[in-house]
């Protein structure tokens, strides 16, 4: 039983751990790439950072895998545009959700009674918002659209 269970546990530890990426280990997977880069631009790709000229490989050190991909043709040529979304739940209220019904012995009446007592819940829902647009061409970066607060 117990060898059953140390490699479910090793992959859902993998699995854990995989979802977890930060700048720090994204830069362990390609230190090569790292080193090549002048020591402003290190340390703006630390900080989460992106700049217009930047390669496909910085964006990735500096923000991680994009949430969508998209491709565009247009007059000037092919374009690739990374967006990057933050997820989030939105509260909606407390919103009437049915009854709870109750049973209970009535010692005065000597019968069993029912009462009807209402249940309310917290509704939330799921949200996106993209926060980061950042369009690739000839494999440089183009242009940032970033939303502001």
């Amino acid at each position: 039983m117990k060898t059953r269970i140390l490699p479910l546990l090793l992959a859902l530890g993998a699995l854990l751990l995989a979802g977890c990426e930060t700048v720090d280990s994204r830069i362990a997977k390609n230190p090569q790439l790292f080193a090549s880069l002048d020591a402003a631009t290190q340390e703006k790709i630390k900080q989460g950072i992106i700049d217009i000229g930047y390669t496909e490989d910085m964006v990735y050190l500096a923000l991680g895998a994009p949430d969508q991909k998209r491709e565009a043709r247009t007059a000037t040529g092919a374009q690739t545009v990374w967006i990057y979304s933050t997820y989030f739940e939105r509260y909606d209220g407390t919103h009437f959700a049915g009854y709870h019904r109750r049973v209970y012995f009535d010692r005065y009446l000597n019968t069993y009674r029912v009462y009807y007592q209402p249940v309310y819940a917290d509704v939330y829902h799921p949200e996106v918002e993209e926060r980061i647009r950042v369009t690739f061409q000839n494999g440089k970066v183009t242009v940032i659209e970033q939303t502001k607060d």
